[in-house]
């Protein structure tokens, strides 16, 4: 099995921090270690990432909505025959080289059919028919092959199309009566038995033990159409491998295959493998193409993914099926929430700063790594989008270093990069409420109490009023919608350094009350002057009036 990537992967819904931490992250570890990471994603990217990445030329990390194990994880055998014209004989060698029960037929890369060693068995012990060859369209070829013989005269591509196979062990006189067109004919040396099977046009005959064939049976061979193979087995072997030369599409299983595919999980196959008693199991990719075969053995083998998490480190948060992969690392700047449980200790960095990229710039710097001008770009976007172009309280000092040197690297002008950023972002005119309020949407449990928090941000104040017109009918249902005891929506006006909170829930009027100290609305909203930041003043306000 190749090496596979680790994924380094942000948080459900991302924001840009958390997208460009990815990418950026990823970066910085195929630098430093040699070995390969790739960014991905486990949420639709909203307005203003997408405005980020198109900007700078930047490709959206693949979306990975579950990191369990599946069957791409697994060993995987390429082993198949690519024809349905081989022989049993050479399917069952391959099958014992292989030390495999089951061989994967193929054409053009597609899975065709199933031979099992049993399917051969059965063939060369329970079958007695002599006209096997004729019936199956065995090619001469095959015969040939089997017989580890040589086509004295005729075309090894022709096929047996008719007559039975026969010893001719008698005298030439009654085989002149037994002998019928279309025969293949296994005799010795005996001249008068050859001319025999010729003149009464059989198909072909096996010359054993490596007898010396006449010109004159070879000239009287090809005036009737007759073929010769010569093979130095004795007429006894001969009879006893000949019908192992019947191609494998004769006797293989072609309908209902049981297949599975690169990503189905593991623990969806597990059932399927336990009721259907196969050995082994046809692998396919996602346009049915033929990879290879797993067993049941393979299950023990199966290796979890491994990944990188940043931007968070709250279980509500991170993708699906994490419990199932091996965490290696968790690089964030939030609080300490209902935490992730890993297998063995991670390399952990959590600082308070306003962005994830202000840490991962800080570990190019310490590594030595140079920042070129399009990460620089990356991580820039994310720190002005997280500190709200450095207005949000979770700024520090830090975070604005980082940002100017940045923005020297990239050759970027704050300000006017800011406004189109943001503009991109408050841009809601297509979406849907639903949309709109999961566009930068975190869940939370606290006290027992699932709480959603989802936040846009925006610089002119009439987007805001648009907003808030359009997702204010829709907020209960969008709150029961998501299973969630209460939510809260910030409209963030980064210019007025204030934001406008649309609520719904069980007590989350009284939080907005005895929390901010404003009185909310009629309409289930509040202005809240000078809070800007999700992580910093709302959150922990919604925690300490959850406590008390």
């Amino acid at each position: 099995m190749k090496n596979r990537p680790v994924y380094v992967i942000g948080h459900k819904n991302p924001d840009t921090d958390s997208i460009c931490a990815a990418i950026c992250y990823a970066n910085l570890k195929n630098k430093i270690t040699g070995e390969t990471y790739e960014a991905r994603r486990c949420g639709h990217l909203n307005e203003e990432t997408h405005y980020v990445l198109n900007r700078f030329g930047v490709e959206s990390p693949i979306y990975t909505k579950d990191v369990r194990t599946q069957v791409c994880d697994m060993e995987i055998r390429d082993l198949h025959a690519e024809n349905a014209d081989i022989s049993l004989k050479r399917a069952w060698e391959q099958m014992k080289k292989e030390n495999v029960v089951t061989l994967c037929i193929t054409k053009d890369g597609k899975l065709e059919g199933l031979l099992t060693t049993n399917d051969i068995m059965e063939t060369c012990m329970d079958v007695h028919d002599a006209t096997l060859l004729s019936d199956t369209g065995t090619s001469y070829g095959n015969i040939v092959d089997t017989l580890d013989g040589n086509m004295l005269i005729g075309d090894e591509s022709e096929k047996v199309a008719s007559g039975k196979v026969l010893i001719a062990t008698a005298s030439p006189e009654i085989m002149e009566e037994v002998i019928e067109p279309g025969d293949i004919v296994i005799c010795g040396n005996r001249y008068e038995t050859q001319l025999v099977a010729i003149e009464n046009n059989a198909a072909c005959i096996i010359v054993c033990i490596d007898a010396k064939v006449t010109n004159t049976i070879q000239k009287q061979a090809t005036e009737h159409g007759c073929r010769i193979i010569t093979t130095p087995y004795d007429t006894f072997t001969v009879a006893r491998l000949i019908n192992e030369s019947a191609p494998v599409g004769s006797i293989m299983k072609r309908d209902k295959l049981v297949t599975f595919h690169m990503n189905d999980f593991i623990e969806d196959i597990q059932q399927t493998m336990a009721q259907v008693r196969h050995r082994y199991f046809p692998v396919l990719d996602e346009k049915e193409n033929f990879v290879g075969m797993i067993s049941r053995r393979n299950l023990l083998g199966a290796k979890k993914k491994q990944i990188i998490l940043v931007d968070h480190n709250e279980k509500s948060q991170t993708v699906e099926g994490a419990d199932n992969a091996e965490i290696l690392e968790i690089i964030d700047h939030h609080r300490l929430g209902t935490s992730i449980e890993t297998a063995n200790p991670v390399f952990f960095r959590n600082q308070p700063l306003g962005s994830s990229c202000t840490i991962i710039y800080s570990m190019y710097k310490e590594a030595g790594v140079e920042v070129d001008k399009t990460t620089a770009s990356l991580m820039l976007s994310a720190i002005i989008s997280d500190t709200l172009m450095y207005r949000s309280p979770t700024c520090t000092e830090i975070d604005k270093n980082a940002g100017k040197e940045l923005a020297e690297i990239a050759g970027i002008n704050v300000e006017e990069f800011a406004k189109e950023m943001f503009r991109a972002g408050s841009n809601m005119g297509s979406k849907t409420p639903t949309q709109i309020v999961h566009q930068d949407f975190k869940k939370f449990s606290v006290e027992d109490k699932n709480i959603g928090i989802g936040q846009v941000n925006s610089m002119s104040a009439e987007e805001l009023a648009e907003i808030k017109e359009k997702v204010l009918p829709e907020i209960e249902g969008i709150m029961k919608a998501d299973g969630l005891d209460m939510i809260f929506f910030m409209m963030t006006n980064i210019i007025a350094e204030s934001s406008i909170v649309i609520f719904a829930g069980n007590k989350a009027e009284n939080i907005i009350d005895t929390g901010f100290h404003v009185s909310a609305g009629s309409e289930n909203t509040a202005l809240l002057k000078g809070v800007v930041s999700r992580k910093k003043q709302l959150l922990p306000t919604i925690v300490e009036a959850l406590q008390q």
